[in-house]
């Protein structure tokens, strides 16, 4: 398998969004004041898709704790307001479609689009909610990002325009950013899920040699994004001079190197609040630290199987707590030959040898990725 998947499904998210009318000014809302680094790629795709693809300028971001109407309404004018993608249109993550439902029934007056999403909701009451809201905006684009969400999306939101696309995380592939050059050792990443997507009936006992289990590394540090100036300058000193400085020198020092190397100073620059985007690229460079180093993943994160795609780095799939990860993988990831969906855990040992296997006779990513036992 070569860069060409991860090239193909960043094609097929450009021809799709391409759909939308061009916008100079826009707004983007919902962004990730917390520590999952897979929300904090999405941001970034679309980011850089806005503004390096779309030639659109961000004249107003926040997250749903520092959205400020008035301050949006004073760099808006007519511009669109688009709300970040990712897994969270639904009821199981209440507080980011609380924030979605009331920017779309407050701003009714100007085109709201949706970026890639799945969607679930538990609770008839809530969809009945959703589907009231969404249904009455005049001019509300819904971007789904698996078969089920668009399915379901064309089902209830009627007076939506609703559409289909990967991921915005693809927008990131190719970019020479991504390879740290790390040389890669020989364990074998178990990135488990703990919160309440994980799905309990498919943890697999792995017998395997030199097994690391972590989530995002990234939530092993304190934020203090909600706290009061204070308490967020304090948390910002001991995450950054002592949990990414510290105590991960290698990291620190690789991503110091990365930073002065593609720190895209001048996209950031020209946006509004800078410092937001630079933290989530920031954040980025510890995803691919923690990624680049091993040799094989087994993940439930969704973001955890695609940025594997982006870095070639073989792993095993497994479900969430609803169809989010499967539905995916059926609709866009089903043919990367270095990747194993597994359903049934006990499964996941003999997926894990028959990646190793294949990946030892023809290595997908070799020419980047040097094996260092």
């Amino acid at each position: 398998m070569t860069d060409s998947t991860a090239e193909s499904l960043k094609r097929s998210l450009h021809q799709v969004l391409g759909q939308l009318e061009t916008f100079d000014r826009c707004v983007l809302l919902d962004y990730p004041d917390y520590l999952n680094l897979g929300d904090h790629l999405i941001w970034l795709g679309s980011v850089f898709y806005l503004t390096q693809t779309l030639k659109s300028k961000i004249v107003y971001a926040a997250s749903a704790n520092t959205f400020s109407a008035a301050a949006m309404e004073q760099q808006m004018g007519d511009a669109p307001i688009l709300l970040n993608g990712g897994g969270n249109l639904g009821d199981l993550w209440m507080p980011c479609q609380q924030f979605r439902e009331h920017i779309i029934s407050h701003y009714r007056d100007r085109p709201i689009i949706i970026l890639p999403q799945s969607i679930y909701f538990a609770n008839a009451d809530n969809l009945k909610r959703a589907v009231e809201i969404f249904n009455a905006h005049p001019n509300l684009t819904l971007f789904t990002r698996d078969q089920f969400s668009y399915d379901f999306a064309l089902q209830h939101f009627h007076n939506c325009r609703v559409l289909m696309a990967p991921d915005m995380v693809f927008q990131l592939a190719g970019m020479p950013d991504l390879s740290l050059n790390l040389p890669v050792s020989s364990t074998i990443l178990y990135h488990c899920r703990t919160d309440r997507e994980l799905n309990r009936s498919c943890i697999p006992t792995l017998n395997v040699p030199n097994l690391v289990v972590q989530d995002w590394a990234s939530y092993d540090w304190v934020l203090g994004a909600n706290q009061s100036s204070l308490k967020r300058a304090i948390a910002q000193a001991v995450r950054e001079g002592w949990q990414r400085g510290l105590t991960t020198p290698r990291e620190w020092l690789s991503r110091q190197i990365w930073l002065s190397a593609y720190a895209h100073n001048d996209i950031f620059s020209n946006l509004y609040n800078p410092a937001m985007h630079r933290q989530s690229w920031s954040f980025m460079h510890s995803g691919l630290y923690q990624f680049q180093q091993h040799r094989l993943i087994v993940t439930n994160r969704l973001h955890g199987h695609i940025l594997s795609v982006l870095l070639n780095i073989p792993h095993v799939f497994l479900p969430n707590s609803y169809h989010k990860n499967e539905a995916f993988y059926q609709t866009w990831t089903k043919d990367i030959p270095f990747c194993t969906f597994v359903t049934d855990p006990s499964h996941t040992q003999a997926a894990i040898e028959e990646l190793l296997t294949h990946t030892a006779q023809t290595p997908f990513n070799s020419s980047i990725r040097p094996i260092a036992y």
